[in-house]
């Protein structure tokens, strides 16, 4: 192989599988090729919920040795979901273990905390939407559980952070993922003192923040013995998976938003700088760490999480034959808030909830997976519309294209909801998005590919599908909709 060719390595964690992927580089293109793929998920332990971070590193290190078969590998890089971290002791030892974001020792934190230091005020410092897993509530909580730890402990890593200093040495917090803590102060670049004082958090816990693409140094010595990684150097790419995903956005000019649509919906644009505005608040809209100094400001909203809890539920049946049933269904149906706090906790009672919240609103209720799946899918793509259209107000721009990407890219039923739905003209694809921004980082950061090039080498490599609006939704359908999320819903 010559010269220019240049090969790099994405570890890739999602909250429900994983993979290690090689990228190569060549005249200015990308190829992706999945080596390994493993699963992942929540482990019930005592009424808590946590990840198993050392299985993910045995999987980890299983892909790194299989990458080692292709040749000189030039670099590694790991992204992952964000907001959950691990605490190390003075022996960078884990303690406890890893939490996972949907354990419920939360519920009832983020208010707690809003009474010492108000909203707005947490807002100011942070630009941070308001979700009762964030980092600074999770803390707060791993504190109430086990009063002291965050005393004894002498670090915490956010989980791709914590992966880089087992394969480098080197401990750091990449940006992208530090940004999302609701602890850290994007226009003053540090962690924000007046948020850690007043949720009781050490200062001295939170390491040094870098940017995307910040060159850690070579893997250990032990990690290039146990892999074959000889030479390899570890590069953090944007840690944050939606971070990533939007660096391999194929967009082009100005008037576009992007909507990273899997187990979550993440949807935003692109800023030069955080919008920290009472009316980014009272959207709550999120300030996001993206790469190259740009912000994300974005909202998440629950996604298809829904519709796989329902199919767990259901004994795991074909997707593609649940969405194809969906689409059979009429869409004047009943609809949910997505957003509801009933849909955020795992079980398998997920379809009752949806029936329940149906009942309560005083819809019809739908009974078969076809009507349940359809609900969902309706309610996730008129949410995204909603949002779009408070981006629209926070900034005063006319957004007239979205692009989708990550797993939900694949959806053409979904896709045309959302291109009906909002109005605007959508394009589907990068499915493998994520991979593809974390590759891309890791090749700007080491030269294989020029400064600034990242969506052009996407744009060359990559088949896009698009979708034009067909048919508009009532204003009725609409004013409807938006009620569900601005009434309380009794449980």
């Amino acid at each position: 192989m010559s010269a220019d060719v240049k090969r790099h390595v994405a570890i890739d964690l999602g909250a429900s599988s994983g993979r290690v992927a090689l990228g190569t580089v060549r005249h200015g293109r990308l190829s992706v090729e999945v080596l390994h793929r493993f699963q992942n998920g929540g482990v019930p332990v005592q009424g808590g919920l946590y990840w198993d971070v050392l299985g993910l590193w045995r999987e980890i290190l299983h892909g790194l040795r299989l990458a080692a078969q292709h040749g000189h590998i030039d670099s590694v890089g790991v992204d992952s979901w964000a907001v959950d971290y691990a605490l190390l002791d003075e022996h960078d030892l884990l303690m406890d273990g890893v939490h996972h974001y949907r354990d419920p020792r939360t519920d009832g934190v983020m208010q707690h905390c809003l009474n010492v230091l108000p909203r707005s005020a947490v807002y100011e410092a942070t630009g941070i939407q308001f979700l009762p897993f964030n980092t600074a509530y999770q803390l707060v909580a791993h504190e109430r559980q086990a009063p002291g730890i965050l005393s004894r402990a002498c670090q915490v890593l956010m989980v791709p952070d914590l992966l880089h200093f087992w394969l480098s040495g080197r401990r750091v917090s990449e940006l992208t993922n530090a940004s999302t803590t609701q602890l850290y102060d994007p226009r003053q670049d540090t962690w924000s003192a007046p948020v850690l004082h007043a949720f009781g958090l050490p200062a001295a816990l939170f390491p040094d923040v870098v940017p995307a693409g910040t060159v850690l140094g070579p893997v250990t010595p032990a990690i290039a013995q146990e892999t074959g990684l000889a030479g390899t150097v570890v590069i953090a790419p944007a840690t944050h998976d939606t971070a990533s995903a939007v660096a391999a956005v194929p967009a082009r000019g100005s008037g576009w938003a992007y909507l990273s649509s899997g187990t979550w919906s993440l949807v935003g644009i692109e800023t030069l700088s955080p919008v920290v505005t009472p009316q980014a608040l009272r959207h709550n809209l999120t300030n996001e760490a993206g790469v190259n100094g740009t912000t994300r400001l974005l909202k998440n909203v629950m996604g298809l999480w829904i519709v796989q809890e329902c199919r767990r539920a259901w004994g795991n049946p074909d997707f593609a034959q649940l969405y194809a049933d969906a689409e059979k269904v009429p869409g004047t149906g009943p609809l949910i808030d997505p957003d509801d706090p009933r849909f955020l906790h795992a079980g398998l009672d997920m379809p009752e909830r949806i029936q329940a919240f149906c009942a309560q609103t005083g819809q019809a209720v739908p009974t078969t997976p076809a009507e349940l799946v359809r609900c969902v899918l309706d309610s996730l793509a008129l949410r995204s519309a909603e949002v779009i259209r408070q981006l629209e107000e926070v900034t005063g721009r006319a957004i007239t294209v979205l692009h989708v990407v990550g797993g939900g890219a694949q959806l053409r039923f979904l896709n045309q909801l959302l291109a009906d739905v909002t109005g605007c003209t959508v394009i589907a694809g990068p499915v493998e998005a994520t991979l593809i921004g974390n590759l891309l980082v890791q090749a700007e950061a080491s030269g294989s590919i020029p400064p600034g090039s990242l969506r052009d080498v996407v744009l060359a490599s990559e088949v896009l599908d698009t979708f034009e609006p067909r048919s508009a939704v009532s204003p009725q359908r609409l004013a409807f909709f938006a009620a569900l999320g601005s009434t309380p819903v009794p449980s």
